[in-house]
């Protein structure tokens, strides 16, 4: 059998480092923070020979023969949550293709999603017929609970994956900001392949 590749995808603050951890008993592990993903699924980084940034797609595609053994799964979560636990950092913003100079005084005070966080979901979640592969979309508030179905889905064993967060209360103005992508998230499903 064949090493599955997992491609674990999210803009920051979002559980992608955790869905990492628990994955990499079952497979090798690529954690992208690219918000463009391509029509033909390539490889990361530097990986044949691609000269781009270690966690955004290279322009080296991956063969046909080879795709059966590459899931790329999306992992999003609320962002008035995200953001304060990841955007401050000047370097992770620059990791998602955003002007690092961009501060969360700044969303707060112009009341807009500079960001870009609408666009890195719709990137994702949106069905694109042009794309070679399938996106799974999972939407952390329901991984914990439920999991299992990922593992099936991915035909993997257990994740084990424990809640350990420690952050409960959202960011009032960051949930008036994003409250129609709030309120579209929390209505999705676990799961939606795009």
């Amino acid at each position: 059998m064949e090493e599955k590749i997992f491609y674990v995808c999210s803009y920051g603050g979002s559980g992608s480092y955790m869905l990492c951890n628990a994955l990499k008993q079952y497979g090798k592990i690529e954690h992208i923070h690219s918000r463009h993903p391509p029509n033909k699924l390539t490889y990361i980084g530097n990986d044949k020979c691609g000269d781009t940034y270690s966690e955004w797609f290279n322009s080296i595609t991956i063969p046909e023969n080879e795709l059966k053994n590459y899931y790329v799964i999306y992992i999003y979560r609320n962002p008035s949550f995200s953001i304060p636990s990841r955007f401050e950092n000047p370097d992770h913003l620059e990791h998602i293709q955003i002007d690092k100079n961009i501060k969360l005084k700044d969303v707060l005070t112009t009341c807009d999603d500079l960001y870009k966080i609408r666009e890195f979901y719709y990137n994702y979640i949106k069905p694109n017929e042009k794309r070679n592969y399938k996106i799974y979309c999972v939407k952390y508030e329901d991984i914990f609970n439920k999991q299992d179905e990922l593992s099936n889905l991915l035909e993997i064993g257990k994740l084990n994956i424990v809640n350990t967060s420690t952050r409960e209360n959202s960011n009032e103005q960051l949930d008036k900001i994003y409250a129609d992508l709030i309120d579209e998230m929390n209505k999705n499903n676990f799961i939606i392949i795009s």
